[in-house]
């Protein structure tokens, strides 16, 4: 995962090593464990073990024994030592979430994005929303280390800038990371929206395996994130996951087109053009599109033959799309999530993973698993706050370089 700009950390390497086999271990661990599992000695485990539980981090679960000698004082990952924001910058909506320490969602709230307003007001609304939810939530701002952004790319990672996602309009060369920070006199990092969904999967999810996934990210765009063998995939300036010039059809008969004709925006002219919705006056919005949407997904639940035929052929898209990324990555699983795809998932669901496996173009020896993400409309949010985490508690090899 990605260090953030100007975010604190808990301390030496041998500090974040220890604090991150307690965050894994599901029913909490004893100070011999942690030495076996870290390598570390008795004494430095001893030594940090006090350090965390001094400071808030992990607190002391009782003892087990374990046959003869003295019982074990079990560790455990004290959930409200520390806290971080997501934000989640979406042409529809804009989501805020609080996440404990053990990734849980405190506390969270969606707003609509004013499509009129400039991005500075955008920017003042998100703090004041932030503010509302600290408050209700009743919890302490110094334990809060600090805000992730996920925002729609292309993005300046290095300098925290929105450059001009054609989505989000009124947002060529915004600072949010700096404006934003400001604001809430709150350190801040900006990560683009696919790649924190991929990173609320990795953190989030709680477990260590070695995985090789795709998130497929269902929202007013569509884009992927990328995991490989447990690291998220950023490219070299974190805007990797870009789908909009993946070319799909020929295998099912159809001429070749871009795979963003399953964007929701494009299904709903679709609806409209075919009769399935009615006609509206004017250009649609991506509020508009939304409630449409939904209105096409609920047409189709209904039997409605021309709705089912454009969500069908939406979904053979989705599966082309994705019968080429696995192909090329060779990966295991793929995640679903998104602002939009909550409403057509059991629809996608029913019918991506046959397709997939089934493509004459399937070239890998073994099958995918699909499922959806574990934390729904909030789970770009959740990874922008999960970044804040990694980068505070995640060991790092360039923590033990020397530095001037």
């Amino acid at each position: 995962m990605q260090a953030g700009a100007n975010l604190p950390a808990v301390g030496g390497y041998n500090q974040a090593v220890i604090l991150d086999a307690v965050r894994r271990s599901t029913d909490g661990v004893s100070r011999v464990e942690l030495a076996e599992s870290t390598g570390l000695s008795p004494q430095t485990v001893s030594n940090v073990t006090r350090r965390l539980l001094d400071e808030g981090f992990i607190v002391d679960a009782g003892t087990v024994s374990a046959g003869v000698g003295k019982p074990r004082t079990i560790l455990r990952l004290d959930a409200a030592g520390r806290y971080a924001i997501g934000v989640h910058l979406d042409p529809t909506v804009i989501t805020v979430v609080l996440l404990d320490l053990a990734s849980h969602v405190v506390a969270d709230r969606v707003i609509a994005t004013p499509e009129s307003a400039e991005a500075r007001v955008t920017i003042a609304r998100i703090a004041e929303t932030v503010d509302d939810l600290v408050a209700e939530a009743g919890v302490d701002r110094t334990r809060i280390m600090g805000v992730g952004v996920a925002a729609p790319g292309p993005i300046d990672v290095a300098a925290g800038t929105v450059l001009n996602p054609p989505l989000l309009h009124g947002w060529r060369d915004v600072a949010i990371r700096d404006e934003l920070a400001d604001a809430l006199d709150m350190p801040v990092l900006l990560e683009k929206d696919v790649t924190a969904a991929a990173v609320a999967e990795l953190w989030a999810g709680g477990t260590a395996d070695d995985r090789n996934a795709i998130f497929f990210y269902y929202g007013t765009g569509l884009g992927t994130g990328i995991i490989l063998r447990n690291e998220v995939v950023r490219g070299v300036t974190g805007n990797a996951g870009d789908i909009a010039a993946l070319t799909v059809g020929s295998a099912d008969g159809r001429p070749r087109r871009p795979a963003i004709t399953a964007m929701p925006s494009v299904l709903v002219d679709a609806a409209i053009s075919r009769g399935v919705l009615q006609a509206h006056d004017g250009s649609l919005g991506t509020e508009e599109v939304r409630g449409l949407f939904g209105q096409l997904v609920q047409a189709a639940t209904d039997g409605d033959e021309e709705a089912i035929a454009i969500l069908d052929a939406a979904a053979d898209d989705i599966a082309q799309g994705l019968v080429q990324l696995a192909n090329l990555l060779d990966v295991d699983r793929v995640y679903f999530g998104g602002p939009f795809f909550p409403v057509a998932q059991e629809f996608l669901l029913a019918r991506i993973p046959d397709r997939v496996h089934s493509s004459p173009l399937w070239v890998l020896p073994h099958e995918i698993q699909f499922e959806r993400s574990q934390f729904g409309d909030d789970v770009a949010a959740v990874g922008a706050a999960s970044l804040v985490l990694d980068h505070a508690f995640s060991p790092r090899p360039e923590g033990l370089l020397i530095t001037r």
